[in-house]
């Protein structure tokens, strides 16, 4: 298991432990932040949107085009925004902290896949 810490738009903290080995989103759906992952983590929407504090992004590999272009049409983008779905829990990423954006346009997320 890996500690992570959740901060949601509210800036309410939820220091938990994740699955190592499945994706940020997956990870979360016990807990009462998860993240939507309306396409079950295809990259088919951004409703998994994540914003990943520094340095722990840098840590992370390169976000794929397909990922990229999913996220250029997300809602409250930032330049750390990675989908949820494409990021994996490692035991390198203990301590984490993934900031959820204060809200996901699911009409253009899903029109993002289109």
């Amino acid at each position: 298991m890996t500690r992570m810490t959740f901060i949601t738009h509210t800036g309410e903290q939820h220091e938990v432990d994740m699955q190592e080995g499945v994706s940020i989103m997956q990870a979360s759906k016990p807990h009462p932040f998860a993240l939507e992952g309306a396409c079950g983590g295809q990259m088919g929407c951004a409703t998994c949107h994540v914003i990943i504090d520094e340095p722990w992004f840098s840590r992370l590999p390169p976000a794929s085009e397909k990922e990229e272009a999913v996220l250029d049409v997300a809602f409250n983008i930032t330049p750390t925004s990675r989908l949820g779905c494409q990021v994996t829990v490692t035991a390198e990423l203990e301590g984490m902290v993934v900031n959820l954006p204060e809200a996901v346009d699911f009409a253009t997320a899903i029109i993002a896949a289109s």
